[in-house]
Parts: structure tokens; C-alpha cells; sequence
């Protein structure tokens, strides 16, 4: 198959993975123990559940936002030349 064929590249793949693992970080500061019906545990509210966490999943889900939509570089004029 021609390269031309695909709609992704390797970087386009990369930028998909990083995104992938960034939205796994940013879940797993959002996991913790919660509250039960008698305790009450005050770390459901922690700087790092309800600001960070977020922060890191739209920063993830921006990177394969633009992993999908980047374009290949079209090498076509290079390759027809030689």
C-alpha cells in the first residue's frame, strides 16, 4: 500500500497515545476513596480531585483533538521529483 493511503502518520499516532495516557493520569488523580452515609471524608474536595485532575483529562482530550485532526505532511512533490 502507498503511504498516501492512510489518514494517520506516526506522528498523528504518537500525539494519539500521549493523549490517551495524559486522560489515564488525570483519571487516576480523580480516584480515591469516597464518603459512605455515616463518614464523611473531606479529600472528595481536595485541590487535586476537583482542579488538577480536570485540568489533566482537557489537556489530554485536547491532544487527541489535534492528533485526529492534524494532517500528514505530503511528501508527494519530494518522492515525484527523484
Amino acid at each position: 500500500m502507498d503511504k498516501k493511503n492512510f489518514a494517520f502518520d506516526k506522528t498523528n499516532f504518537l500525539l494519539l497515545g500521549i493523549g490517551m495516557v495524559v486522560i489515564i493520569i488525570g483519571f487516576l488523580l480523580m480516584s480515591g476513596s469516597g464518603s459512605t452515609e455515616t463518614a464523611f471524608n473531606p479529600d472528595v474536595f481536595s485541590v487535586r480531585r476537583i482542579k488538577i485532575a480536570p485540568a489533566v483529562c482537557f489537556i489530554g482530550f485536547i491532544f487527541m483533538i489535534y492528533g485526529i485532526l492534524r494532517r500528514p505532511s505530503s511528501d508527494t512533490n519530494t518522492k515525484n521529483n527523484k
